[in-house]
């Protein structure tokens, strides 16, 4: 296995580094001194050793000595403390600074960087519960962000894996009913040189690193601990009877463009690791470099750090951030088939997989392309449910969301949908209904950065607001739009912190920022109705299974959903709505959770509402 593994006698080193003339193991000590042993070249680009005496624990790293040729892209240099990108833990952060850069070492960059930690590998956590398809609700959320600000968790835990499957989280998830805790980036990342030079730092996480390491700074301390706290997270949640899902990046890394550090994979084999051309890199991903998944050398190391959180993390599934970029060939054309060395492996093929069906690079918008047993992220359905409830819409293109988006993905399963309205990037829902337009500025890039299309609506007043009036329709929309996701069909996913009425002050990029970004837990507006709605989903299987009928478009919009009958009304004001059929009784009134009563041949919808109708017997 690649990279620095424990031995009964030692450690055994493998590194990849075929243009470099030597490797050199470093070893740490507690006061910072440092140990070199050469490792052996063995003419096949593999530098091989053993050192004896060495246990779990010690901080480690490597050099490379050879050609500085950055044309090639090569750059060796024995100044520059790498990172090995097998790595179980790393201890400390990568500190912006000139030595770091592709123009060649101006120093030992040692005290800039981190150090990678040789672990054991922890007890595995039991089993999951191998949610169906059909039953499963997703809460995406971040690990610090969930319970940073939680006044019942430990503060000591607070902010970490530990905390994350406390039993004030655990219960809280339960009575939504939630099957499966989607975490976003959990691998060890790092913040990008330019956000440090803004005083910022990359909190969502989608900077990595390293592949294989749990991120330190989400356990009670960085010093190799964060492998088996992450064990033990994936242990309760599973003892309660919840999934966990990670959310993944193997498109690019945090080394950035040629202005980025070389703290890892740049060291030891840039052309191999990274899409690279004329002197420079391929960037289909917006972050300036791109991973060479057609390298099957790169492959191979994507499926062993899945295969390691799944087995021996006790992972349930992935989601795949920006998928796209995985399935293009040496040639950057997309095809799924090109996705079978990932999606075939026998350990993968028993997970979640769900992709982020796009990139930046040709054709890189691929929803509905990724067939087989693959799940989507699908926009249609964010942007289509988000334009109805602002009154853009049209109850056609609702109906088809609500039965699957059949429209996308043809003759799959509607579970192949993974339905959302909001996610980590772009508006939260309270933030939806409160602005028109993003307001990015803490961001530091003039507002310029985030999307531009939000499909939101104010509801009146640009922001926070006293007004009654206003603060009523904000409250219906969002409970409306929160209906809308959780009564359709295919997978819904909710958004970690919608349930308490989040907001990010109109950001919807907030990737650089931390306090914003905390959920708040004084407050639980939508919580109730969440619980409500699973409840029903896994009460009434037409919620999950049957094709919807439109009956009446306008100006409420009426689908037919087997026994049970839909009604949405995204205008202002209340209507009388003739129902098909006889006797109804209310299952659930959007705007009163607690509202109850039986129904016959007309019903009243109220403004920006959403009933729905079920049999009396």
């Amino acid at each position: 296995m690649p990279g620095l593994h424990l031995t009964a006698a030692g450690a055994r080193a493998e590194i990849f580094a075929p243009a470099a003339e030597l490797v050199e193991l470093c070893l740490f000590g507690p006061d910072g001194s440092e140990v070199r042993h050469d490792l052996e070249p063995g003419g096949d680009g593999w530098h091989r050793g053993d050192v004896a005496g060495v246990r779990a624990g010690q901080s480690y790293g490597f050099r490379t000595h050879g050609p500085w040729d950055p044309v090639r892209g090569l750059w060796h240099h024995p100044d520059l403390l790498l990172q090995d990108p097998y790595a179980r833990a790393m201890s400390g952060d990568y500190v912006d600074h000139p030595s770091l850069l592709h123009g060649g070492p101006r120093a030992d960059t040692g005290p800039w960087v981190p150090r990678s930690v040789l672990v054991d590998t922890p007890p595995r956590p039991r089993p999951g519960p191998k949610v169906p398809w059909e039953d499963t609700v997703v809460y995406e959320t971040h690990v610090r962000g969930l319970t940073i600000a939680h006044p019942d968790v430990d503060p000591a835990l607070r902010g970490t894996y530990l905390g994350a499957c406390s039993e004030p989280v655990i219960d809280h998830l339960l009575r939504l009913g939630v099957t499966t805790v989607e975490l976003m980036p959990v691998a060890q990342h790092v913040t990008e040189s330019f956000l440090q030079r803004r005083g910022l730092r990359n909190y969502w996480g989608y900077s990595t690193l390293l592949w294989f390491a749990p991120h330190g700074a989400y356990a009670t301390a960085d010093d190799g601990r964060q492998v088996a706290e992450f064990a033990e997270m994936v242990d309760r949640f599973h003892a309660a009877g919840l999934e966990v899902v990670v959310d993944v990046v193997f498109n690019h890394t945090a080394e950035g463009d040629l202005e980025g550090p070389i703290l890892a994979q740049k060291g030891f084999d840039n052309p191999g690791w990274y899409r690279w051309a004329d002197g420079d890199y391929v960037d289909w991903t917006g972050t300036g470099n791109t991973i060479d998944t057609a390298n099957p050398r790169v492959r191979e190391a994507i499926v062993a750090a899945l295969r390691w959180w799944a087995e021996d993390l006790g992972v349930d599934g992935f989601r795949f951030d920006l998928a796209v970029t995985l399935g293009r060939d040496g040639g950057g054309h997309f095809d799924p088939a090109h996705l079978e060395w990932l999606a075939a492996d026998p350990v993968l093929s028993d997970r979640k997989l769900i992709a982020e069906p796009w990139d930046l690079g040709p054709h890189g918008y691929r929803l509905g392309g990724f067939g087989g047993d693959w799940r989507e992220w699908n926009a249609r359905f964010r942007d289509d449910v988000r334009d109805f409830w602002r009154g853009h819409g049209n109850a056609w293109t609702l109906a088809t969301r609500l039965g699957g988006s059949a429209d996308v993905f043809g003759h799959r399963s509607p579970f192949a949908s993974v339905n959302f309205v909001t996610a980590h990037d772009g508006f939260t829902m309270e933030d939806l209904v409160s602005y028109d337009r993003k307001h990015n500025e803490a961001n530091r890039e003039d507002n310029r950065d985030g999307h531009d299309d939000n499909r939101s609506w104010n509801s009146g007043v640009e922001g926070p607001t006293d007004d009654p009036e206003i603060l009523e329709i904000r409250r219906r929309r969002a409970a409306a739009l929160t209906t809308t996701l959780l009564l359709a069909n295919g997978v819904p996913m909710l958004l970690g912190g919608d349930e308490l009425g989040r907001t990010k002050s109109g950001n919807n990029n907030s990737y650089p920022l931390d306090q914003p970004n905390w959920y708040r837990w004084s407050e639980q507006p939508r919580s109730a109705l969440i619980g409500r709605l699973t409840s029903l989903r896994r009460e009434w299987p037409e919620l999950r299974a049957v094709e919807p009928h439109l009956v009446h478009d306008h100006p409420v919009t009426v689908v037919e959903m087997g026994r049970l009958v839909l009604l949405c009304n995204p205008t202002g004001d209340a209507h009388h709505v003739p129902v098909p059929g006889g006797d109804w009784v209310l299952l659930l009134d959007s705007s009163d959770v607690d509202a109850s009563s039986k129904v016959g041949g007309e019903v009243t919808v109220p403004a920006w509402s959403v009933l729905l109708l079920g049999p009396t017997e």
